[in-house]
């Protein structure tokens, strides 16, 4: 082969095998999948979730309607031992939260020079009046 045409085969070549490759990568690029969102089964509230105990309790074990009415009252029952035993655990939490903040609150003034007390206590003013503001904001939007 003369010169030339071996050139001219191995451009040909080179652009063949070039387009090849650049049609891979387009063809991948083209066909990948996109994400699509999966709705999730909503949680059922907890009305929805005793119907469903209910009625598989009726359908399964054949609770009468005296039964059911027994049953809804040891779940009334336990749902109040609950909240109170919710409500004892979030009264010491905010007990003991308070005292480990107080215990900083006291390690931060202990460090502190004399002149530097009056302004920590102006910044902790403010930032209690800003959290204070944002629960009632908080508050509001639950109502």
């Amino acid at each position: 082969m003369p010169k030339s045409r071996l050139s001219a085969f191995i451009s040909l070549m080179l652009v063949f095998l070039s387009g090849a490759l650049l049609g891979a990568f387009a063809h991948r690029l083209y066909m990948v999948n996109s994400v699509t969102a999966v709705k999730t089964q909503a949680r059922p509230t907890p009305e929805e979730a005793r119907r469903h105990q209910i009625e598989e309790l009726r359908r399964r074990v054949g609770l009468d309607d005296q039964q059911i009415a027994q049953y809804n009252a040891i779940l009334d029952n336990t749902r109040q031992q609950f909240d109170q035993l919710h409500d004892k655990l979030h009264d010491k939490l905010n007990e003991e939260g308070r005292a480990i903040h107080e215990a900083q609150v006291a390690k931060v003034n202990a460090l502190l020079r004399p002149e530097q007390r009056p302004l920590y206590e102006k910044w902790r003013a403010e930032r209690e009046a800003e959290r204070k503001k944002r629960e009632q904001q908080h508050d509001g939007n639950k109502k």
